[in-house]
C-alpha cells in the first residue's frame, strides 16, 4: 500500500479551509500524519500569508483517484483553479505517492515544489524525514537540513488542527 503525503495551504479563511481539508482527508483516508502548521509570507505573488502543513496517509487509491478527491475538496472550499499567482482558498498538492516517479501532462510525482519551497519541504521532512525521495534517493530529512531557501521564512503558526 503506497505512501502518499499532500501539501495543504490556505491564505483565504485559512482556519476553516485547512479545518475543512483536514477533516475531509480524515475521512476519506484517515487515520493521518499530520505536520505542525506553518505560516509564511505568500510567494510569487502579493497576498496574505499562507497556512501550510504536510499530511500523510496509506491508501490503495489510485493516483487518479486521489487527485479528484484533492480537486473536489478545493472546489468544496471555493477554489478556482484558474490562476496560480493569485490567493486560494485551498490548495492541495499530491506530493509523494509511494516511490512512484511520474511526469506527463496529468501527473507530476514527486512534485517540483518539494526541493524549492520551505513551506512544502519543512513539515514533509518533519512527518517523515526517513523517507526517500523518489527520484534522487535523499530523505527529506536530510533534504531539509541543507536546503538553501533564501528568504522564504517560515514560523509555527498559532492554530490547532480539528481533532479528527
Amino acid at each position: 500500500m503506497p505512501r502518499v503525503y499532500v501539501s495543504i495551504g490556505s491564505n483565504i479563511d485559512r482556519e476553516k479551509n485547512i479545518g475543512t481539508a483536514v477533516r475531509e482527508l480524515n475521512d476519506s483516508y484517515g487515520p493521518l500524519m499530520l505536520s505542525t502548521v506553518y505560516e509564511s509570507e505568500s510567494v510569487g505573488f502579493a497576498g496574505d500569508d499562507f497556512l501550510n502543513l504536510v499530511a500523510g496517509f496509506d491508501t490503495d487509491a489510485t493516483i487518479e483517484t486521489i487527485i479528484t478527491r484533492l480537486r473536489a475538496i478545493e472546489k468544496a472550499c471555493g477554489r478556482e483553479r484558474q490562476n496560480n499567482d493569485d490567493s486560494r482558498t485551498l490548495d492541495i498538492d499530491l506530493l509523494i505517492y509511494g516511490d512512484l516517479s511520474r511526469h506527463d501532462d496529468e501527473i507530476d510525482i514527486p512534485r517540483e515544489e518539494i526541493g524549492h519551497y520551505a513551506f512544502v519541504l519543512k513539515p514533509l521532512a518533519e512527518i517523515a524525514p526517513e523517507h526517500r525521495h523518489p527520484e534522487t534517493g535523499i530523505p527529506f530529512g536530510q533534504m531539509w537540513s541543507s536546503f538553501r531557501g533564501g528568504e522564504q521564512r517560515l514560523w509555527p503558526a498559532d492554530f490547532e488542527l480539528p481533532l479528527i
